[in-house]
Formats: C-alpha cells, structure tokens, sequence
C-alpha cells in the first residue's frame, strides 16, 4: 500500500488554469504570447477581448478596410458549421470573433476619421468656405485661402477641410498616435 506524505514548503507555484471558450481563445493565446500570468493573478486576456480589437481599430481606423474585415469575421461567424467540416479551416475559424471585432472598431474608427480606403470621406457638409486663389508666377500649383463658417461644428469625425491643408500628413498621424498611446495608457 503507497504511503503519501504531504509537503507544503515545496517552494513549486502551481500551474496557471484558464479555462478558454472559443471566443476567449485567440485572446488568451495573445496574452500567453507575451507572459502566461502566475497562479492567483489575474488573467488580462478579459480585458484583451475589447481593448485588443479596440485599439486595433483606432490605429488601422478606416471604413472600407475595416469593414471588409467585418464582413470577413461575419461570413466566419455565420458559417462556422459548414466551414469546420473544410480540412484546415480550424485555425482560421478560431479567429473569427477577433476578424469581426478588430473589423468593427476599425469601420467605427474609419467613422470618426472620415476615412475610406486611405482617402477622405465628405459626409456632412465641411465647416471651412474654402477659395481657390490664382497660382503665383506661372505655378501649376493652386492656393487656397479657408475661411471658418461661424458657429459650426463638425458632427462627427475630423473636418473634411484638413485633407486640403499642407501639414495634413503630419496632423493625422499626430492625432492617430495621440489617441492611441492616451487610450493605451488609459
């Protein structure tokens, strides 16, 4: 008959359990990547399954791209059964909620952007009168001069107005890095 003896001052942590469903997977894989957390921490993978796909979308930020990426994780969403019998679709349908979620947060960003396949979408009316002025000794390039129509606000998103400006480049990318590394942070 074995004779067992109890040790606790072994000084071996115990293994870390997360128990994973097909929507927490890939995030839990994301998370494993960088560090598996110890016994009795927490697991970040549960707030990897919004701020993940969530700050995807404020970096990649664009309605036609983003939105094809949602329709992608939509028709792996909807058609998951049909699709699993398919040999070697296992790893792709495994990453079908985190397609439709980074395709969501980058069309909604794309939004907010006024962004549609790298160029820029008018869909309010701009809050800037915008005049062409004659080129300068025979420039083929065209001045602008803008003027602010008083008491508007841009609905939503940035104004259409600065993809004309010279440091538009420079301005967008700003904003985009900005919000990302304060949203990040946060």
């Amino acid at each position: 008959m074995p004779n067992f003896q109890k040790v606790d001052e072994h000084g071996v942590k115990p293994p870390s359990l997360f128990r994973t469903n097909e929507f927490t997977f890939v995030f839990q894989e994301i998370v494993n990547t960088y560090g598996v957390p110890n016994y009795k921490e927490v697991n970040p993978s549960v707030f990897a399954c919004v701020t993940f796909p969530f700050l995807f979308g404020v970096m990649f930020g664009d309605i036609g791209h983003g939105f094809v990426l949602f329709l992608a994780g939509s028709f792996l969403c909807l058609f998951s059964e049909p699709l699993s019998r398919s040999p070697g679709m296992k790893a792709i349908l495994s990453l079908r909620y985190i397609f439709l979620l980074m395709g969501f947060f980058a069309t909604f960003c794309g939004i907010v952007y006024n962004d549609f396949m790298a160029i820029p979408l008018t869909i309010f009316d701009s809050c800037y009168t915008l005049e062409y002025l004659p080129s300068d000794h025979g420039s083929h390039h065209a001045r602008m001069k803008s003027t602010p129509k008083p008491d508007c606000t841009y609905p939503i998103g940035i104004d259409p107005a600065w993809y004309l400006a010279k440091n538009e480049l420079a301005f967008m990318n700003s904003l985009k890095m900005k919000i990302s590394v304060i949203l990040g942070v946060l």
